[in-house]
Parts: structure tokens; C-alpha cells; sequence
């Protein structure tokens, strides 16, 4: 299925007009997952880093003050996705989904190392803080149009049995290029003092962006575009304003995207970002426990994806959709009271449990949004639909969850985000027809 031998189904024709085999399912789904580790490593990165980030950029006497800072500028960057999903939504349906993902990754990469070459608040004052909140609006500006695109690649280019597998491992890319960010933030934490960290050693991470950069970049670079794209542009069929087609048209299934999308995105932003720093602040443990923590709940995350992708291709999308958000529901509570009992096991077992109940979902979402759309508009459409929903449940989650442990006194608060976000997806799980074994529509 996914060998090097292994072709999309449809064949471009020759100058001569032999048709001539397309670019093998393999190295797609390669040239996806690699570009989406480097925009997730990017964006994560930040996050896993809060806790250092707010003593060098939000100085303040009082420690939650500097961390809600610290959120709110992650949250910033999520404001940022929606008109980014938008522009690069205009760029993949009308010129090409190769050239919107080449451009998302390249200004990512950019933001992400001005981070490391920027002067503290020690050094220049609130200017620093304003210089970090911008790089950030840029990652998010960027990150709006990775996902959506990437998803809408694959997607295309997979055979329909195997479509929701093909399209789960897409997102392999966020949870690995977290895993990354985890395990390289871990490596800081562990090998360096505090003092290193603070007078130099917190840049490493950023900077490393330029090495895994340029190889997605070039990847990337070698792509060709997806035979569906490819047929609606000979026959000139590409839409002048997508997202206006995708308005007048769509926007029901924009609407049920934005939904089902809840528990992937604020889900996944408590179970994984929020949850080191809920380990550290709330559980009491260190933060290479705390690291150590995520990076074994985002390996589960990646081996669950492919066989929730598999089973979404053999027992159809809604199930998947409905056990995985139901047993979220059900579990985020007691969860996450194991998280905050203060001990390593209790941590690493309830974030893994959380982290899986989201992966569940995941497996069988995208693939879901890809077969509500038609071609002229899919790119725009997932791009908007879930950047929508990152902005209102994905960048706010670590700043809520701080803020509601702060009015409330309860540290088990996140869990009921947590919860409300696993309502919302299994809610809209009633609106949605089965699409498996779909043909992808064009018109």
C-alpha cells in the first residue's frame, strides 16, 4: 500500500500522449508528514518552552501573570490562523496545492529561527515581547494553511480503500513534529542548568528550525501537484475566489468541520501543550517528568492514527468519530485526576489515555472534511472550517485552562474544557453523512 512501487490512480499524459505513471503514494505522503513536522515543530515549540519563555519575555513579579502572558501570545498566533487559511486556501484551489504548501513551510521556518536571534526583555525592554508576539502572528499566519493542504494532497492522491488510512498518516506530521519539540525541549531541560538555559541555551530550539526546515523545504520543492488539481486547471475550471464558491456553496459542511473539529484541536492543545505545563504547575513534577510525559503520549498518538485511519476505511468515518469522542467524554475527568496525583506513572498514564481518546478522532477527521468538499474549494474549506476552530478552542486552551485553575481554585477545571470539546465533536457526529467509499467530488 505504501511502498515506493506504490502509484496514485490517475496518470498524466506525455507530450506524445502516453499517459505517464504519477508520483508515487509514498513519496506524497512523505513530502506531507515531513513539511507538517517542521510547521508543528515550529509551532509547538513555543509552547513546550512556556514556562522559560515567560521569564525572558513577560517579566512580572507575580509567575501566573507572566505565564497567562506567555499563553496569550501563543493564543495571538491562532487569531492570525484563519486569515492565513484563507490565503493560502486562494493559493492551493486556484494555482496549485504544491505551491501553498511550499510557501507555508518556508515562512514558518522563518518566523521560528527569528525567535532564537531575538534580544530578551532584559535587553530591550517591552520591544522584545512586541518582537516575539509578532514572529508568532507569523507562525500562525503560516501554520493557517499547512494542515488543510496537506490533508487535501494526500487525500487526492490515495486510492479510495485506503483513503482514510493515507490521509490519517498526514497527521503523523503535528504529532511528531510535537514529539520532536518535546524531546528536543526534554534534551534542554535535561543537559543544561537553569542558569544556561536562561542566558543562552532556550535559543537551541528555534534555531534548530533552520536544519529540519530546509530539508521539508526541499522535499517539498520536488513535489508535482495532485491529479484532481491538475484536471480542474486544464479544464480551466479553478475558481477566481474560492472562498466565496466556498461560502455560497459549502458552507454547511464549513459549519459540521468547524464542529467535529473541537475535540482534534482543543483536545489535543490540553492533552499535549497544556498538559507539561499542568504537570509541572499543578502535578508537582519536573519538567523533564512532565516531557517525558508528552513525548510517551505522542508516540501512543502516532501508533493509534494509521489504525484509526484503517478503521474509519473498514467499518466507516462515524463510528470511529463516535467512540473516540465518546470515550473523552467519559474519561477526561478521572484523567485528569491521575494527572494531578504527583506521581510519574499517574501522569504518563493519564495523558497517554487522554492523548489517545483525541488520536481516535483524528484518524478518521480529515478525511471526513476532504469527502464533504468538492475539489475547486477542499483546499479552502478544511482550511478555513478547522482554523476556525483553532482559533476559538485551540490557541485559548492553555490560557483558559491556567485561567479557569486560577479563578476557580479547582485543578481539575481543564478537565471540563477538556470534556466540553469532546461534546461539541460528538454533537456534530450526528449531522454527518458516511461518506467512506466515496469518490472524491469535483464539482
Amino acid at each position: 500500500m505504501l511502498g515506493s512501487d506504490a502509484v496514485s490512480p490517475a496518470a498524466t499524459p506525455s507530450q506524445d500522449g502516453a499517459p505517464q505513471p504519477k508520483q508515487s503514494t509514498a513519496k506524497v505522503i512523505r513530502a506531507a508528514v515531513v513539511g507538517t513536522i517542521v510547521e508543528y515543530y515550529d509551532f509547538g515549540i513555543y509552547g513546550y518552552m512556556a514556562t522559560m519563555v515567560a521569564t525572558l519575555f513577560f517579566v512580572s513579579s507575580d509567575d501566573t501573570a507572566a505565564l497567562l502572558g506567555t499563553f496569550a501570545a501563543f493564543a495571538v498566533a491562532f487569531f492570525l490562523r484563519v486569515p492565513g487559511g484563507i490565503f493560502f486556501g486562494h493559493i492551493g484551489d486556484k494555482y496549485g496545492r504544491k505551491n501553498a504548501l511550499s510557501w507555508t513551510i518556508l515562512l514558518m521556518v522563518v518566523a521560528t529561527a527569528a525567535m532564537g536571534l531575538m534580544p530578551t526583555y532584559a535587553t530591550m525592554g517591552v520591544w522584545a515581547t512586541v518582537l516575539l508576539v509578532l514572529a508568532r502572528c507569523l507562525q500562525g499566519f503560516a501554520a493557517g494553511g499547512e494542515l488543510g493542504g496537506a490533508n487535501a494532497f494526500v487525500s487526492e492522491s490515495a486510492p479510495a480503500r485506503w483513503r482514510a488510512t493515507q490521509t490519517s498518516m498526514v497527521n503523523w506530521g503535528t504529532y511528531l513534529g510535537s514529539l520532536v519539540a518535546s524531546l528536543v525541549a526534554l534534551g534542554i531541560t535535561s543537559v543544561f542548568s537553569e542558569e544556561q538555559i536562561l542566558a543562552w541555551a532556550w535559543r537551541v530550539p528555534f534555531l534548530l528550525s533552520l536544519v529540519i526546515g530546509v530539508v521539508g523545504i526541499w522535499i517539498r520543492n520536488h513535489l508535482e501537484d495532485t491529479p484532481q488539481f491538475q484536471e480542474l486547471s486544464e479544464k480551466g475550471e479553478t475558481k477566481s475566489l474560492p472562498v466565496a464558491e466556498l461560502l455560497k456553496t459549502s458552507g454547511g459542511s464549513v459549519v459540521k468541520i468547524i464542529f467535529l473539529g473541537a475535540l482534534i484541536i482543543g483536545g489535543y492543545y490540553i492533552a499535549s501543550v497544556y498538559a507539561a505545563t499542568y504537570l509541572q504547575t499543578t502535578g508537582g513534577l519536573s519538567s523533564s517528568v512532565a516531557f517525558l510525559s508528552t513525548c510517551i503520549a505522542l508516540v501512543l498518538g502516532v501508533i493509534t492514527l494509521p489504525i484509526s485511519g484503517y478503521m474509519a476505511d473498514k467499518y466507516g468515518r462515524q463510528p470511529v468519530l463516535f467512540a473516540g469522542s465518546v470515550a473523552a467524554a467519559v474519561l477526561g475527568v478521572p484523567m485528569f485526576v491521575l494527572m494531578s496525583g504527583g506521581s510519574a506513572w499517574q501522569a504518563i498514564l493519564g495523558q497517554a489515555v487522554l492523548f489517545i481518546c483525541v488520536s481516535v478522532v483524528n484518524g478518521a477527521s480529515f478525511v471526513t472534511y476532504v469527502e464533504m468538499l468538492k475539489a475547486s474549494v477542499r483546499y479552502s474549506g478544511i482550511a478555513l472550517g478547522n482554523n476556525v476552530t483553532n482559533m476559538c478552542l485551540g490557541g485559548t486552551a492553555p490560557f483558559i485552562a491556567t485561567w479557569l485553575i486560577d479563578v476557580t481554585g479547582n485543578s481539575l477545571a481543564p478537565a471540563g474544557y477538556f470534556v466540553f470539546c469532546a461534546l461539541l465533536t460528538l454533537g456534530a457526529v450526528f449531522f454527518v453523512k458516511e461518506t467512506k467509499g466515496i469518490e472524491l467530488r469535483t464539482d
